[in-house]
């Protein structure tokens, strides 16, 4: 493993701005991943009911959730790179705006096919958000202090995330579902305005000629594109070890590794290659796609759990989530002011991906009649081991990173966060679909029952509708196979812990990229006086 020493701008005094300058420069980049996330969360406690009012299956559900981090992963990197390209606070503008005018377009669908096209569409603005928004902070704020700040972003991160579901699920008993979408849009302007209104960076030093790897970019979106609907139709439209497994897997890593020939070749590729001789970034990239794995592939599933297997509303159904985000919210606080105060940060993470597989093993032993008292201790678990260790790992690689490495580093940090999301989505839903199925067909089966029509075709239930015996079958069905989601998550979150623990601990430093950027401006402007002087003085003496 190669070992990094800390980056030559450690020496030097912390960011001469106070502390109130520095939250009023970044309240619009917060607001705008807080927009974001009510955006994309917002119909988590209410997808069940929405799914089932447009006559969706499993499937579709899945890729309601499925098309958002396709098309958040494979846009994640390509905003990266524009970000070094284009002015970076009219970057996230527009990224904001997409984002949540896709999200307004998404409440119009009268079937899953529409819902699903908007929901991609708004993947792409959520990728914008994610990969310029880490960039502009570690623009700001030097790494020591910035450990505090983005315990702040995740402290915010948490509100909206509770709130969003808590917000949705008001919404859809009270107004309909598809007040879920169209609630951001007044968020969203204000955000923008007060982007525009507090946001001030130094110029970028861009490129003299621009070069855009478009092959790079659609070998990688292809590739993922067709191992993700492998994923998601294997062992329900067809068998795992079949001739269509052959073709789209093989086609797959054919593809990917023609992106990967690609990339080693482009002049500025969408994931440079030569990031991954940072042996600190490249545990990271593995741990950030465990921990995408574990946590998009289990929690997405809550709603179902809370809903079909406990009978719940979709308000109630936000309300019994907020446990985990609590977790999440007071372990990114604490651990965030604690890294700014001592300078110290793996420990945070070694303790966070203990406790995380933790609570993930701990939800797989659950029913649907387990104490509601014990659901939400061990999703408390899992937000904190989450808090602990999401923020920190993103602080642990950006630290060894130069200015010039920053966007697409970050970028390639979320993109394979959001790939390894579309992945546990994909094949955690595939088995949660799979284990209903058969525990629906074994549970009528024995209680010499004929499933309902809506039921044998695999659409979302009500079950508020279901006759007693009829709504018990599809209760059990639904606790078991949300619990097997967990149980299988469980052994890939030991990943993220053996990353972590050979993670080498490196000084924070102390200097934003946009104080050293203006350094730099200073010592070329001394450079070309020092210049100019000589060559006056060289003209003087002929």
């Amino acid at each position: 493993m190669t070992s990094h020493t800390a980056p030559d701008h450690v020496a030097g005094e912390p960011t001469s701005m106070t502390h109130r300058e520095v939250l009023r420069t970044i309240s619009g980049i917060f607001m705008g991943l807080f927009v974001s996330i009510i955006a994309t969360s917002i119909v988590s406690s209410s997808l069940p009911k929405i799914v089932a009012d447009l006559g969706g299956n499993q499937s579709a559900f899945t890729w309601v959730v499925t098309a958002t981090l396709l098309t958040t992963t494979i846009s994640t990197p390509i905003w990266g790179k524009v970000a070094d390209l284009v002015d970076r606070k009219l970057t996230i503008q527009i990224a904001l705006s997409i984002t949540v005018l896709s999200a307004a377009f998404a409440g119009f669908s009268h079937s899953p096919a529409t819902l699903i096209t908007w929901r991609a569409f708004q993947g792409i603005g959520a990728g914008g958000l994610t990969a310029v928004g880490m960039v502009l902070i570690a623009d700001i704020i030097s790494p020591r202090e910035r450990g505090k700040y983005m315990g702040y972003m995740g402290a915010i991160m948490a509100v909206a995330t509770i709130g969003a579901p808590l917000l949705g699920g008001f919404l859809t008993d009270t107004a309909g579902w598809r007040w879920n979408f169209f609630v951001g849009v007044p968020f969203a302007v204000i955000a923008i305005v007060l982007i525009q209104r507090t946001l001030h960076l130094p110029p970028l030093e861009r490129p003299q000629r621009v070069s855009i790897d478009y092959l790079g970019a659609t070998l990688i979106s292809a590739g993922i594109a067709l191992l993700l609907l492998w994923v998601t139709f294997a062992g329900s439209r067809f068998d795992w070890l079949s001739w269509q497994t052959a073709v789209m897997v093989g086609g797959a890593v054919a593809i990917l590794a023609a992106a990967v020939w690609a990339e080693s070749r482009a002049e500025a590729p969408i994931i440079p290659l030569g990031l991954f001789r940072n042996s600190t970034l490249t545990l990271v990239v593995i741990a950030s796609v465990a921990l995408g794995v574990v946590l998009f592939g289990t929690t997405v599933f809550l709603s179902q759990y809370m809903q079909i297997a406990r009978g719940y509303s979709p308000t109630v159904s936000g309300l019994l989530t907020v446990p985990l985000i609590l977790g999440q919210l007071t372990a990114s606080i604490s651990s965030g002011r604690a890294v700014s105060r001592t300078g110290v940060y793996k420990k945070f993470l070694v303790m966070g991906a203990i406790i995380m597989p933790i609570g993930i093993g701990l939800m797989g032993s659950i029913t649907y009649q387990t104490n509601l008292v014990v659901i939400s201790a061990y999703m408390a678990l899992i937000g904190v081991g989450m808090g602990l260790l999401m923020q920190n790992m993103v602080l642990a690689a950006q630290n060894t990173m130069t200015p010039a490495e920053l966007s697409t580093g970050s970028a390639t940090i979320a993109f394979f966060r959001s790939l390894g999301g579309a992945i546990g989505v994909s094949a955690l839903g595939a088995i949660l679909g799979h284990r209903v199925s058969t525990e629906i067909t074994g549970g009528f089966a024995s209680a010499g029952l004929t499933p309902p029509a809506a039921l044998a075709g695999g659409t979302l239930p009500d079950v508020s509708t279901l006759p007693g015996p009829i709504a018990t079958i599809v209760e059990s069905a639904y606790g078991t196979a949300v619990a097997e989601v967990f149980l299988v998550a469980a052994p890939v979150a030991l990943i993220a812990l053996v990353c972590v623990i050979l993670l080498k601990e490196v000084p924070l430093a102390t200097k934003s990229n946009a104080e050293l950027r203006l350094e730099e401006l200073a010592r070329a402007e001394a450079r070309a006086e020092a210049q100019a002087e000589t060559q006056a003085e060289a003209r003087g003496e002929s």
